[in-house]
């Protein structure tokens, strides 16, 4: 069968999650997920009835959250459909390209690839900052333009006036799209605001993260009117199931954003807990972050998350050199988790 498939689909690697990695133990630090785990009453009479495909409820308290016009707001599958639609109806297969600054995300590659659309890269700075001297000679044939700010892997953000000036650079050439899954843990760093001011700016949300939902699935695409109108061109009918609508707008009702945001005060804490300890280890580098993660350097990176796997603490190892991904959890498996690490440094170090 998989001769059948395309050639774009046969050269594939998939992209690796958290649960496609596997792992067994009892702290799992690994996906960038909440720890809170949130109940629901779902009234489920309307089943046997298809979803809207935009439900009217949901855009409109996500509209309210987010500040924009419920013009501007489409609902998806999570965030990831957002960057597959955004793909399928901007780049022609074969002739357009994306453009994308590892160490980032890395679904941005996968769904270009596999709609067999040309993938163009322009690595982040040391500082990892885009580099836009760079990123200018390299724009020929690129409709979409991905930044990822809090940035997957690294934890920072995209100084600012770096994207003002992306936007500049490619207006009537491509789309910025920028990716704020994280960006309910620092809502003051989103663009958002640059909306009115720049048709080619497209906006990725999700309520996997800061609203403790990764099981639902359930993202958004924030963006000028006529911007939305395309996506929903190319969009599935019904891509929002009903109990996911109804969960989701639950979620952003007045009591459901009061949880959030204690929530997320919570976990924002327990960052600065652990960057704090992890920093007075030495030979350990913590990296500013401003998710519900941290990315730290340890002298044996690659040891040091094998020997948490083997005991139980799943993280997430990462293409950087030596270093892992510690998703933010409760204080409890924060504190388990740097217990751990200090009696291996130490095992290392004996």
């Amino acid at each position: 069968m998989e001769k059948l498939a395309r050639k774009q689909v046969q050269a594939l690697t998939p992209y690796l999650s958290a649960r496609r990695i596997g792992g067994s133990g009892d702290v799992w630090l690994n996906a960038n997920e909440s720890p809170f785990d949130n109940t629901y009453t779902l009234e489920a009479s309307r089943l046997n009835r298809y979803s809207e495909c935009q439900p009217p409820q949901l855009i409109e308290a996500y509209a309210s959250y987010a500040g924009v016009a419920p013009q501007q707001v489409l609902t998806s599958r999570g965030a990831d459909e957002g960057i597959e639609l955004l793909i399928r109806a901007f780049c022609e297969p074969g002739e357009d390209a994306i453009l994308y600054c590892p160490p980032t995300y890395g679904m941005y590659a996968i769904s270009a690839e596999t709609i067999g659309v040309e993938r163009k890269t322009v690595p982040l700075t040391d500082e990892w900052q885009l580099n836009l001297e760079s990123i200018e000679p390299n724009l020929d044939a690129v409709k979409l333009v991905f930044v990822c700010s809090p940035n997957n892997p690294t934890g920072n953000l995209i100084n600012r006036e770096d994207i003002v000036s992306l936007l500049e650079m490619t207006k009537d050439k491509a789309i910025v799209v920028m990716d704020e899954a994280y960006i309910d843990f620092c809502p003051e760093a989103s663009t958002v605001d640059l909306l009115s001011q720049y048709p080619n700016l497209a906006i990725l949300r999700t309520m996997s993260k800061a609203f403790a939902l990764a099981g639902l699935r359930c993202g958004f695409t924030l963006a000028n009117e006529e911007l939305i109108q395309v996506l929903l061109k190319v969009i599935a009918p019904y891509p929002v199931p009903v109990p996911v609508a109804d969960i989701a707008s639950a979620a952003l009702s007045k009591e459901g954003l009061v949880r959030a945001m204690t929530q997320i005060s919570t976990l924002n804490d327990n960052r600065a807990f652990l960057q704090t300890e992890l920093q007075a280890i030495p030979d350990v580098t913590v990296f500013a972050g401003f998710g519900n993660y941290l990315l730290v350097r340890f002298s044996d990176g690659d040891a040091l998350f094998k020997a948490a796997w083997d005991a139980g603490i799943i993280l997430r190892n990462s293409p950087i050199k030596d270093c892992v991904r510690i998703s933010i959890g409760s204080r409890e498996e924060c504190e388990k988790t740097l217990n751990f690490i200090k009696q291996q440094l130490a095992q290392f170090a004996a």
